[in-house]
């Protein structure tokens, strides 16, 4: 049985609606399954994730749920997130931790981005071609490894990127001193810190996109947040889609970023706010409930017979 759950990419006046506490606290229960997988995984117990959640808690509050011309007093804070007001009062005046994040990964990203995508890096049957290591070393007419970085970033010279690129075995340097890509895109095989990097970029950001969505007070149109999904599937036809859904999203990928790298040069001379994007894909294979009627891909208070699963449906306001 397919089903598609689709989230939303027509443009519709701004939501209206009241919070919703119970449905909130449904999907939560939901989510937090896979966190709490991380946390026993990586030894995050819960007096540490409850400290992360205050803060957050207390970011969030001050950052968007300011009075107008007023801010956030921690009273206020308080009365919106729960957290007592004296750990408001603390977590606000903490000093801001330093960034964490990894300096070459996004430069690093951005190459293969290129590489996959620009027409002059590309072969006819639009793979990434191996590129020359040097200017020194490129064939008339040929690109090479270091322009291509430089197209992308002079802050960050192209010997630190190949030796990123060939520490995380997504490139390898051949004895003919060409570089050629090992993958279809940017997959790191090692480096567990850029991996929890995108971790957090990717899911933060497309739970960030669902939740905009489901905002009572949302302004602006909803965003894409789709989803397709199947069952009663045998493991070797569930393999197979897997691999479908890899080759989908390899072809996609490099037309997207063709026209990302268009819009980008097109953007510059735009003085107006800048804005940053991300599309992404996932697949996800698991085994299936014997009952079936607790499928996690079931809506929320609906009824399993339900073909699609309306996840933006809301009460009007009174």
């Amino acid at each position: 049985m397919n089903k598609l759950s689709p989230a939303a990419a027509c443009a519709e006046p701004p939501a209206a609606g009241l919070p919703e506490p119970a449905l909130a606290a449904q999907a939560m229960a939901r989510v937090l399954q896979p966190l709490a997988r991380l946390m026993i995984d990586h030894g995050l117990q819960l007096p540490s994730m409850v400290e992360l959640l205050k803060n957050e808690l207390v970011q969030q509050a001050a950052a968007a749920y300011g009075l107008a011309d007023k801010g956030s007093s921690d009273s206020r804070i308080a009365l919106l997130t729960g957290v007592h007001r004296k750990d408001v009062k603390r977590l606000r005046e903490a000093p801001v931790s330093p960034s964490t994040a990894v300096p070459l990964v996004p430069v690093a990203a951005s190459v293969v981005a290129r590489w996959i995508s620009e027409p002059r890096f590309l072969n006819i049957d639009q793979t990434a071609r191996p590129l020359a290591r040097t200017p020194r070393r490129r064939g008339a007419g040929e690109p090479d490894f270091t322009t291509l970085v430089a197209e992308v970033s002079r802050d960050v010279g192209a010997r630190a990127v190949l030796d990123e690129l060939v520490r995380l075995g997504v490139v390898e340097l051949r004895e003919d001193g060409y570089v050629a890509l090992k993958t279809s895109g940017f997959v790191p095989h090692e480096g567990l810190q850029e991996s929890f990097h995108f971790l957090a970029a990717n899911v933060s950001e497309h739970l960030a996109t669902a939740v905009h969505n489901l905002a009572p007070d949302r302004q602006g149109p909803l965003m894409l947040e789709q989803s397709a999904f199947s069952q009663d599937l045998s493991a070797e036809q569930a393999g197979q889609l897997q691999q479908q859904a890899r080759r989908l999203w390899a072809s996609s990928l490099r037309q997207f970023l063709q026209t990302a790298t268009v819009a980008e040069q097109r953007s510059q001379a735009d003085a107006g706010p800048k804005h940053r994007i991300r599309f992404g894909v996932y697949f996800h294979d698991a085994l299936q409930d014997a009952q079936g009627a607790t499928a996690p891909e079931a809506p929320l208070g609906a009824k399993p017979a339900i073909k699609v699963a309306r996840k933006y449906k809301r009460k009007p306001s009174p």
